[in-house]
């Protein structure tokens, strides 16, 4: 989606013309007076940022034994935020396959979901600062020495996906791939022998790794390129994206980022 390009109207120059008369006589123009940016203003006198999460997505966003209060990477990130904006965080779980329609429609102020920034995404939103740097990885059994690279995957088992990015490095990689249905049957037939390996997320393993301590898994291999998640606003919202990253900013200073994500994942996936 394009910026919308406004035309000069004979009212928005009457306009213009009362706020330069205004500023004259010492009136402070702020971004609400003028009908720019309120998106930071709005919060700020609502009390409130409205926080659209899955609920459903272990380790970020879900609830505590099913059934419990929502928590999570993101969700505790988000809180931290809101509290440096001087408002309350307030969440409204959505599914994700209409996350940014309800971003779109103003139904809430910001997404806490792992939004990974990407091209397209950026002509069409803003982003904050990224709070989760990740990689892809191979994962082996700790013993296996066979493979120490993606080159190293030529004539080997994976276990992936058939709907995933991974399931494409591995084939590109030289695999030849067992379908799965996601990362605990992945992981599983690794434990098992029955794949040479897995490609998948880094904060994923470190998630299993975490949990699972003594399932004998190890990263053998991990991308160069890196992915960066942030929270995501609509368009016209660089006053609360700024306010944000100043948000970030401090909480990565005073150590709050890298204490969630030790509790979450046993190390800083942060910056």
């Amino acid at each position: 989606m394009n910026r919308l390009h406004t035309r000069r109207t004979a009212i928005a120059a009457t306009f213009a013309a009362v706020a330069l008369a205004l500023a004259g006589c010492g009136g402070s123009q702020t971004p609400a007076q003028s009908g720019g940016d309120t998106s930071l203003s709005d919060i700020t006198s609502k009390g409130e940022m409205v926080i659209a999460t899955e609920g459903t997505y272990k380790p970020f966003s879900f609830h505590q034994n099913g059934a419990g209060d929502l928590t999570g990477f993101d969700v505790e990130i988000a809180q931290a935020v809101a509290g440096k904006l001087g408002v309350k965080a307030k969440f409204q779980e959505t599914q994700w396959d209409g996350i940014f329609a309800g971003l779109d429609a103003k139904r809430f102020d910001v997404i806490a979901n792992q939004v990974t920034v990407n091209p397209e995404r950026k002509a069409k939103y803003e982003f904050s600062a990224p709070y989760t740097v990740s990689t892809g990885v191979i994962v082996t059994k700790s013993d296996n020495s066979s493979i120490t690279g993606f080159d190293s995957l030529k004539g080997k088992t994976t276990a992936q996906s058939l709907t995933s990015n991974w399931y494409k490095l591995a084939t590109d990689s030289g695999a030849t791939v067992q379908a799965v249905e996601g990362w605990a049957q992945s992981a599983t037939l690794v434990r098992q022998g029955r794949v040479d390996a897995t490609v998948n997320d880094k904060l994923t393993y470190l998630d299993y790794a975490k949990s699972t301590p003594d399932a004998g898994l190890k990263i053998a291999a991990e991308t160069t390129d890196k992915s960066l998640s942030a929270f995501a606003f609509r368009k016209g919202s660089s006053q609360l994206a700024a306010a944000v990253d100043k948000a970030l900013g401090e909480l990565r200073a005073d150590g709050t980022l890298a204490k969630i994500a030790d509790k979450y994942f046993g190390t800083d996936v942060t910056k």
